[in-house]
């Protein structure tokens, strides 16, 4: 029997719903806007979450992730630690700044259980795209692979927190799933293109969205 690459398989778990990291907690202003009537149905919905990985995630997280896995390759630690900043910097919300700082905690502590300890690194501020990348290369999977199974995760989790806010039907969500295999390539396809200079987004909507989610009367996600 071929033996199919482990690689590959360490990816379904760094992307796997069950990851212990509690990613599934946040609907990065997506709450808000159900509640504000920006997001109301499938349509809007889908709108919503593929606007941004077309504009926003291509923009920022897909090359970052690129540099910093290259980086990570050399233990060229001075590069990542410079974008891990500028990830930081461009959160546009102390939600979205926060929720990063979380996750990447969380995922440096499980890391640490599976003997895939990250260099000495103040761990309180890595974004979860440092760690991401680090846990992809230090385990061998292909970058690319690598870049389409963060987007891949992160489009599942805003899914999930649509399916629970508006609401939708299963099958809306795998609806929304389905059109976001396009989506993705189409935001890997511009992170491959983006120069440093480029490197950034705009995303005003998004930005009050959680910035007013923060202070939202009754929310099912966290803040």
């Amino acid at each position: 029997m071929k033996n199919f690459n482990s690689s590959s398989i360490r990816l379904w778990q760094l992307i796997s719903p069950t990851l212990p990291i509690g990613s599934f907690c946040y609907s990065q202003g997506m709450e808000y806007a159900v509640e504000a009537g920006w997001v109301t149905d499938e349509q809007s919905a889908s709108e919503w979450i593929l606007g941004q990985l077309r504009n926003n995630l291509s923009m920022l997280d897909v090359p970052v992730f690129l540099h910093m896995y290259d980086a990570w390759q050399v233990d060229d630690i001075e590069t990542v630690q410079y974008w891990n900043e500028i990830v930081h910097a461009l959160r546009e919300s102390s939600e979205l700044y926060q929720q990063d700082c979380t996750l990447g905690q969380a995922m440096c502590r499980l890391l640490e259980g599976l003997d895939a300890d990250l260099p000495e690194l103040d761990t309180d501020r890595l974004a979860f795209i440092t760690v991401f990348s680090f846990a992809c290369q230090h385990w061998s999977v292909d970058r690319l692979e690598a870049v389409h199974g963060l987007l891949w995760s992160w489009c599942e989790n805003q899914v999930a927190a649509a399916i629970k806010l508006v609401p939708l039907g299963q099958t809306s969500g795998q609806r929304i799933m389905s059109m976001a295999i396009e989506a993705i390539s189409i935001s890997i396809e511009k992170g491959l293109q983006c120069d440093d200079d480029d490197i950034g987004l705009l995303a005003p909507g998004l930005a009050i969205a959680s910035a007013l989610h923060e202070t939202q009367y009754s929310r099912l996600f966290r803040s």
